[in-house]
């Protein structure tokens, strides 16, 4: 068995400090049971409220961000903000992939690119999910924005309860275990899986498997779609304890 060591690269939002967390939590957890290894490394794009303005505007930093992360030749490169990419249009995390994988391919550095968008919709997929119930910290607009993208992309969202926190440093602040009582109001008769945090700097990886355990539905968020889509390129057992159904080993 190889235990080669993986360079894990994030583009995230300057004022993220979820995905830093989580991503590396949930890899570490995975180094007891599996023999491969994982180092990470981030770049920033300036974001501190969570608007449309402000997320178009830090999407055009996104490719300053995708250079520098081939400077240092990660093996993956994961873009960590989920709204942004939604924000931009229907099918935007396509044109995204596509735009910063060739960023890194003209640095001779090339490196496969996950966008936390793109991942969410790849991790409903091998859910086999088509209804489902979210949960985000958006302002309602925001939250009806990223329900329309993955209506767009074929799935049916039942319920939707937005949180309406517009300070990204606040979300990043929310309790992470406050989502178990909250998605006890979420309207999940008929889903076949819950998004419990649509929302890359929502804090949500302690209560995914206690939600999980309660509803007996696969429960799943942004960083953990995330995670999965990464190690997925890379080839890898996409598994990590105590994650969910998407990070069980079984897809």
């Amino acid at each position: 068995m190889s235990s080669k060591t993986y360079r894990i690269g994030q583009i995230v939002p300057s004022s993220n400090t979820t995905m830093e967390t989580e991503i590396p939590a949930m890899l570490r957890a995975r180094e007891a049971i599996e023999p491969e290894r994982f180092t990470f490394h981030s770049a920033r794009m300036r974001m501190k409220k969570v608007t449309k303005a402000e997320l178009e505007a830090m999407d055009a930093d996104s490719d300053r961000c995708a250079l520098e992360l081939s400077d240092a030749r990660v093996d993956v490169l994961g873009y960590a903000c989920l709204v942004a990419i939604m924000s931009m249009g229907r099918g935007y995390h396509c044109v995204s992939e596509a735009r910063l994988r060739e960023r890194t391919i003209a640095n001779d550095g090339p490196a496969p690119v996950v966008t936390s968008a793109g991942a969410l919709i790849h991790g409903l997929q091998a859910l086999g999910a088509k209804k489902i119930s979210i949960i985000t910290p958006y302002m309602k607009p925001l939250t009806q924005l990223v329900v329309d993208y993955i209506e767009h992309e074929g799935y049916e969202v039942k319920d939707a309860i937005s949180l309406e926190v517009a300070d990204n440093l606040e979300v990043g602040a929310l309790d992470p275990r406050a989502l178990i009582e909250i998605s006890k109001h979420l309207d999940i008769a008929g889903v076949d899986a819950v998004v419990l945090s649509a929302c890359v700097q929502m804090p949500s990886l302690a209560s995914i498997q206690p939600v999980e355990d309660r509803i007996g539905l696969p429960v799943l968020s942004a960083a953990i779609s995330t995670t999965y889509q990464m190690l997925k390129t890379l080839g890898l057992k996409a598994v990590a304890p105590n994650a969910g159904a998407l990070l069980s080993g079984r897809y």
